[in-house]
């Protein structure tokens, strides 16, 4: 069944995220197309067990269904083929821009699509992708690009095994992310539905969150039909600049106050300290911005760095994850090299052995495939390894906090190498690799390892064997990819990239290699200066929380919230805060826990909703109301 929903689910997203540009499921944590799949594979499997006991799916395979959808949709997501698919054309189809020709020679034509008698069709669409020439130009890059993917995905299934008993059988990490999900299959064994569905409270947030989605979306038809706290862009949010428009304190720029119940819902699974954080800490790189305008300092438009202080943030987080497990990670390399110790990894995805080394020869394969893009081996390891750092903070910042975001524009391993080494010294074929690795380092919204960590948490809670579970997570990522592929082709082909679709960020990447070849620069000490800050503030917040059980700020609250993703969250994170806050000082643990389906209501009612108007508009070709950005 997973494997038929894949080119569906695909389809669907490249729709929403890229043709209509509106509800992007994949710039948040838990992905509600992934969720709203689940949901109807739940009811129709509960139909099918009234008449059909004995084939009803289980507990185990409902979760199965969710791990399929979510772990590949991060591949047709919006920050990954989304960017690749157009960038492979981008450089020809624009060749006449200047600084561009210098550049295009070096580029790796065998991989991309480079005939304009292919891509021009898939710029203005009217056409389609079933034709044997735009086939055949295509199939090399497609298989390249996806054999390349399942690699990379393949090494941070293999790093997720080795840190997997550590952080869910002895830390009890509490992944709230898949905590809707989980609920959701929770069905019975006849497959009836699961105890949520019978809870009144979560009604009552189901139709709250529904009644919000389903007035806003009749005031989009019937201007006269007033709103709810519509969500949106721009003009349709409360923006706080309005009132201070002198400076230093407009240096705040866009600071909206929005509105997402679903948000609510998913905030009240966070911890408390991080709720806080992440609206505090939210001010105050706003604070520095008033700050840095007040001292005149912002002659230089990137200060005060604020993306390298948080990438110097996560690396903290990171150090000290790993310091805390040391003992741990001690055992597991014992174990590896020798067979013996106090772990015990028969049971595990892979023995610690085999992850090593399927770690070692997937970043072997990565390294070769740098090499042929012109990046030498040493460099390529070097940047696959900043790549897995930022994969395993993010892993585990989600399954312990359940972040709803992450997504760290510009801050990857490309952007990070050419600060400090400078691109100077890098050279003009590395500075095109790190191009051509653009599309999944320009942000981290919708990352797939920490889908992968929740699927072995999956595979724990329903009994799964966690050695099947990896191996169809593979295949999984294998077909995704060639799904993601279709859907974009598809849909590009049909409508045109520079048609109906809203455009891409090909030009981004181009246009930032033209700029580091025609004004290459030497090392940023400002830079480093800002991510040296960001660690060393990040480890002393940390410090402090372990100190001081009163200490109220998360070091990740300061870590996610520097980056552009945060201005549609914090509000409703804050409101969160203040609900928990009460629940848990006038009613108690009983009590915050007896509330919680309220919450699931408020994620599940607007899911519901803001899928239902998605497939009709998508149906009818007409506008439709988005719950989410």
């Amino acid at each position: 069944m997973s494997l038929l929903l894949i080119p569906a689910n695909a389809y669907w997203l490249v729709q929403m995220e890229r043709v209509r540009y509106s509800a992007h499921p994949t710039t948040v944590s838990l992905f509600f197309n992934a969720v709203f799949i689940l949901l109807v594979v739940t009811l129709c499997n509960a139909l099918v067990g009234r008449a059909f006991p004995r084939v009803v799916l289980r507990r185990g395979e409902l979760y199965f269904v969710y791990l399929a959808m979510a772990l590949t949709s991060t591949l047709p997501a919006h920050d990954l083929l989304q960017i690749l698919v157009p960038s492979l054309m981008w450089p020809f189809k624009y060749k006449d821009r200047a600084g561009w020709g210098r550049f295009i020679p070096d580029l790796p034509h065998e991989w991309m699509v480079s005939d304009p008698d292919v891509f021009n069709p898939f710029f203005q669409g009217n056409d389609t992708i079933y034709r044997w020439k735009y086939l055949q130009a295509w199939a090399t890059p497609v298989l390249v690009w996806s054999l390349f993917l399942t690699v990379l995905y393949f090494v941070m299934q293999c790093v997720n095994v080795l840190l997997r008993k550590q952080w869910t059988d002895r830390e009890r990490l509490a992944y709230p992310i898949i905590q809707l999900p989980m609920e959701i299959a929770a069905v019975g064994p006849g497959g009836e539905l699961p105890p949520l569905f019978r809870n009144r409270l979560f009604w009552g947030g189901f139709t709250l969150a529904a009644l919000v989605d389903v007035v806003n979306s009749l005031n989009l038809y019937y201007p006269s039909v007033p709103t709810i706290l519509t969500p949106g862009r721009g003009e349709s949010f409360l923006n706080l600049l309005q009132f201070v428009p002198d400076k230093p304190w407009n240096a705040i720029g866009w600071t909206p106050i929005s509105w997402y119940p679903f948000l609510i819902g998913l905030g009240m699974l966070m911890p408390v300290d991080f709720l806080f954080s992440a609206w505090f800490f939210y001010l105050f790189w706003k604070a520095q911005l008033v700050v840095t305008a007040a001292l005149a300092l912002d002659q230089d438009p990137r200060f005060p760095y604020p993306n390298a202080q948080a990438f110097g943030a996560y690396m903290a987080f990171l150090v000290y994850t790993l310091w805390l497990s040391r003992g741990y990670l001690a055992q597991v390399l014992k174990r590896a090299a020798t067979g013996r110790g106090e772990l015990d990894d028969a049971a595990e995805p892979l023995t610690y052995r085999q992850a090593i080394c399927g770690i070692a020869a997937g970043l072997a394969f990565l390294a070769w495939f740098s090499a042929r893009l012109g990046m030498p081996a040493w460099l390529a390891l070097i940047f696959f390894g900043i790549y897995l750092a930022l994969a395993l903070a993010i892993t585990r910042m989600r399954a312990e906090l359940g972040t709803p975001i992450h997504d760290l524009h510009f801050t990857g391993p490309d952007w990070t190498l050419a600060e400090v080494v400078g691109t100077r010294d890098l050279g003009s074929r590395t500075l095109g690799a790190f191009t051509m690795y653009f599309w999944f380092n320009r942000a981290y919204r919708g990352h797939p390892a920490p889908h992968q960590l929740e699927g072995f948490k999956l595979a724990e809670q329903s009994g799964g064997e966690y050695r099947k579970w990896f191996w169809w997570m593979v295949g999984l990522t294998a077909v995704g990819c060639l799904a993601g592929f279709w859907a974009m082709l598809q849909t590009h082909y049909e409508y045109g990239a520079l048609a109906r679709v809203r455009n891409s960020f090909g030009n981004e990447a181009y246009a930032r290699l033209a700029s580091w070849l025609s004004a290459p620069k030497p090392s940023n000490p400002t830079v480093i200066t800002a991510t040296g800050i960001g660690f060393v503030f990040a480890l002393f917040l940390q410090f402090m929380r372990v100190r001081f059980p009163w200490w109220p700020f998360h070091p990740l609250g300061y870590a996610v919230t520097s980056s552009w993703e945060i201005n549609l969250v914090w509000m409703p994170l804050f409101v969160a805060w203040v609900l928990k806050v009460v629940l848990l000082r006038y009613t108690g643990l009983p009590g915050y826990r007896r509330a919680l389906p309220f919450f699931f209501g408020l994620m599940l009612g607007q899911f519901v909703v803001g899928s239902l108007l998605n497939f009709y508009g998508i149906a009818m070709e007409i506008p439709t109301y988005q719950f989410w950005q």
